[in-house]
Formats: C-alpha cells, sequence, structure tokens
C-alpha cells in the first residue's frame, strides 16, 4: 500500500499549495492601476481607459493629454 501513502501525501501537498493563493485580488488589482482620474479621483489602468472614462462620466470636458496624466 505505498501508493495510497503517496497519494495521501500528494493531496496534502496540493490543498497546501492551493490554500497559499486564495485570497483577496483588492491588492492584486490594485497595483494595476496607475492613472488617477483628475475629476473624481477613479483610478484607471492606462490612457486609453481615461479617455474613454472622460467620453462616458465627464463628457462636458475635455480629457488631459497624455503628457498630463503621466507627470502626476
Amino acid at each position: 500500500m505505498t501508493r495510497g501513502k503517496q497519494k495521501i501525501e500528494a493531496q496534502r501537498k496540493n490543498s497546501e499549495k492551493n490554500q497559499k493563493n486564495k485570497g483577496s485580488q483588492i491588492e492584486a488589482r490594485a497595483v494595476g492601476l496607475k492613472v488617477p482620474c483628475p475629476i473624481c479621483k477613479a483610478q484607471l489602468a492606462n490612457d486609453k481607459q481615461l479617455v474613454d472614462h472622460y467620453a462616458s462620466k465627464h463628457p462636458k470636458e475635455k480629457a488631459p493629454s497624455q503628457s498630463t496624466s503621466t507627470s502626476s
């Protein structure tokens, strides 16, 4: 029954490995958000999303140029 012992050890090892990966994704998501909207402070991932955000959320305002948003 040596294979039975190996199976139990492999299951235990896999369960320990899988438990380490679980947790909140908030920290991982925050790392990717780098461009803030100067009006509402919404965090966006890139300049294209900022332009789209301006078009949908702030239609009366002009979207900042890329040089302005990266200097912050």
